[in-house]
C-alpha cells in the first residue's frame, strides 16, 4: 500500500482536529468552571457572608450598648475604655473627651449599672456600614438608691466596618 500526498493531507487535517477539539473541550470546560463559581458565589457563599456580616454589626452594636450601660465607679476608666475600643471617629472623640466628666460623676455618686436585658436589630446594611437600633434595660444602684432604680436606653448606632471588625461611628439616644 502507497501513501499518496491525499493520505499525508489527510492525516495532517485528522491532527488539526484533535488539537481543535482539545481547545474546544478546554474552552468549554472553563465557562462551566466560570459558571459554576458564579453560581455558588450568588446562591451559596454571598449570602452565607451577608448573614455573617449582619450577626457581626449586631453583636458590636450590643456589645459597645452593654459597655455603655454597665459602668462601675470602681473600675470607671476600664469601662471607658470598652466603650471607646468599640468607637471610631467623631463618636469615639466626643466620648473621650467626656470620659473625665463620666469618670467624676461615676466615682462620686459611688454608681454601679448593671445590663438586664439588651435586644438589637440591624435596620439596614449596605456594604461596610450597617444601622442597628439596641434596647437596653440596666439598673442603677448608688449608696442612696441601694435597690436600684431602672435605666432604660435605647441607641441609634451607625457601624462602620474597619478591616474585620464593626465600629460604632455615629450614635445617639432614641426616646
Amino acid at each position: 500500500m502507497k501513501y499518496g500526498a491525499t493520505d499525508a493531507v489527510d492525516a495532517a487535517s485528522r491532527g488539526r482536529g484533535d488539537g481543535v477539539t482539545a481547545i474546544v473541550l478546554g474552552v468549554i470546560a472553563v465557562v462551566l468552571a466560570t459558571a459554576v463559581a458564579t453560581y455558588g458565589y450568588t446562591q451559596w457563599w454571598k449570602p452565607r457572608e451577608l448573614d455573617r456580616q449582619r450577626a457581626a454589626a449586631t453583636q458590636a452594636a450590643r456589645q459597645t450598648a452593654v459597655n455603655l450601660a454597665s459602668l462601675d465607679y470602681r473600675e470607671v476608666q476600664k469601662g471607658i475604655d470598652r466603650v471607646l475600643a468599640g468607637m471610631t471617629g467623631d463618636v469615639k472623640n466626643q466620648w473621650a473627651t467626656q470620659a473625665k466628666v463620666i469618670s467624676d460623676t461615676a466615682t462620686r455618686t459611688k454608681s454601679v449599672s448593671q445590663v438586664q436585658q439588651v435586644r438589637a436589630g440591624v435596620i439596614s446594611m449596605d456594604g461596610d456600614s450597617a444601622e442597628v437600633m439596641v434596647a437596653v434595660n440596666a439598673t442603677t444602684t448608688s449608696p442612696t438608691v441601694k435597690q436600684g432604680a431602672p435605666r432604660y436606653y435605647r441607641f441609634e448606632m451607625t457601624l462602620t466596618r474597619v478591616g474585620d471588625r464593626w465600629l460604632v461611628s455615629k450614635m445617639g439616644m432614641v426616646p
